[in-house]
């Protein structure tokens, strides 16, 4: 059983290839033409093509002496899916941190403030600071 997101994640890790699909985003182009911007063999670039080609990421044509590759964006999709889930679980945790955050500034305001005193965690986990304790005896 292949893993078809490890493949693709393998893929996308080498900058060569992730500017190939780049350039790939803009239409179905020839090896020679996707090898131009980069300082490597024709051999170096034809072995990134079979990895991109391997992960399902490009196909590649034979149309006489040319040899298109088009962008198969479809690995992408189950890839972006898989890192959105860990978006929004780290979108929901990174938020509960803020709110956290937020009552410890809370709190420490209020155990500055002259006259108030440290700030009292209610049932609810909230903070709520509270009212200075009238002084007994003393009288004004």
């Amino acid at each position: 059983m292949q893993d078809h997101l490890s493949t693709t994640f393998a893929a996308l890790a080498d900058p060569t290839r992730r500017a190939i699909l780049g350039r790939l985003m803009q239409g179905e182009t020839s090896v020679s033409e996707l090898a131009e911007p980069f300082a490597m063999t024709m051999p170096a670039v034809s072995k990134h093509l079979k990895v991109l080609e391997r992960a399902g990421l490009i196909a590649r044509g034979r149309e006489a002496q040319w040899r298109p590759c088009r962008l198969n964006a479809s690995p992408l999709k189950e890839a972006a899916n898989w890192i959105e889930d860990y978006r929004r679980f780290w979108g929901r945790h990174i938020d509960a941190l803020e709110r956290h955050l937020d009552r410890m500034k809370l709190a420490e305001s209020a155990s500055k403030t002259p006259g108030v005193k440290r700030a009292k965690k209610t049932r609810a986990g909230a903070f709520k600071a509270r009212a200075p304790k009238p002084r007994k005896g003393r009288s004004r």
